[in-house]
């Protein structure tokens, strides 16, 4: 007889809007173009998506100097610097700019801000391609980095009652507000985003995992290494209280071991990873256990975003 599971599934969970549109994105410049499409970067990061479209001929490659210009190309939804889309007009290349809008928008109000004569900080991961993107939106020395509390002390702006702060769209939510507050408290003029840059999928996420938390203290966060909205899912179950927090790619690389003799456990998915990825873990469960599902859900989703123009002609 299987031992008794609650699975605690959180909704929401897995795709946001910009990975959705982004996946069809590549998928249509296929169907019009033809293959290959070259894709600049991982167009999301989850390895079982990017393998999916690779095999429908998706080619992907980390520069623009490694794609023909007699192929379409197409930037991936994490954004990208301005350099990139001139260097393609340069090679007259046809290119399509599957950047979410979400993180455009944050784009936008760098380019604002600094026309208003603005310093820009942003609070984000060094090295992550959506900051890389976003301070490359600005010439180089106009976008602060600051990726703690802590780095705020550190950072020597040009003039401190000229500022404005933007952040990436996929951080911890509760751990933003933190170098928020240090910004404010060491420059009172700083100015802040009219609405917050964490997108909506990022924080509803976030607060699916404090529910389930309350719960269970063990949690699976299906999503990739590289995925950062996906890590952060993993910090903020361990903060609320689920000391066993991990982040797995798919059912086969669940630690059953570790997992021990559990009378319950949360679900979630950082918004790169698919359904299907669910799926096979609450399957690779159901195997073990006798299990009983429930949905905790805390918002629910309806946001769908246009693909571009010229694959909708």
């Amino acid at each position: 007889m299987s031992k008794p599971l609650t699975l605690y599934l959180a909704a929401p969970r897995g795709f946001c809007a910009g990975v959705d549109r982004a996946i069809k994105i590549v998928e249509m410049a296929i169907e019009k173009w033809g293959a290959p499409v070259y894709v600049r970067h991982e167009i999301v990061h989850n390895k079982f998506v990017v393998d999916g479209l690779r095999a429908k001929g998706a080619i992907f490659v980390e520069e623009l100097d490694e794609c023909p210009t007699d192929r379409p190309v197409i930037f991936s939804a994490h954004g990208v610097p301005k350099s990139v889309p001139a260097e393609a007009e340069t090679r007259q290349m046809i290119y399509v700019d599957a950047t979410c809008p979400l993180v455009t928008k944050v784009h936008n109000e760098a380019d604002r801000h600094s026309g208003n004569g603005l310093q820009m900080v942003m609070i984000g991961h060094a090295g992550h391609p959506e900051t890389v993107g976003t301070m490359g939106q600005l010439p180089e020395g106009e976008v602060l980095l600051v990726e703690t509390a802590a780095d705020v002390s550190t950072i020597t702006p040009r003039d401190s009652a000229k500022l404005a702060f933007i952040t990436q769209t996929t951080l911890s939510v509760d751990d933003t507000i933190e170098i928020v507050s240090a910004l404010t408290e060491r420059f009172p003029k700083i100015v802040g985003p009219h609405k917050e840059d964490i997108c909506y999928a990022t924080t509803n996420r976030q607060e699916a995992v404090k529910a389930i938390a309350g719960k269970t203290d063990t949690l699976l966060v299906i999503g990739a290494q590289n995925s950062s909205n996906s890590r952060r899912l993993v910090e903020v179950g361990q903060k609320a209280g689920c000391d066993y927090s991990q982040l797995v790619q798919r059912a086969k690389n669940i630690d059953w071991n570790a997992l021990g003799d559990i009378s319950s456990v949360g679900v979630t998915a950082g918004a790169s990873a698919p359904e299907e990825l669910i799926n096979e873990v609450v399957d690779a469960f159901k195997d073990r256990f006798e299990v009983t599902v429930e949905i905790i859900e805390t918002a629910q989703e309806n946001v769908e975003f246009k693909v571009p123009r010229v694959l909708r002609a």
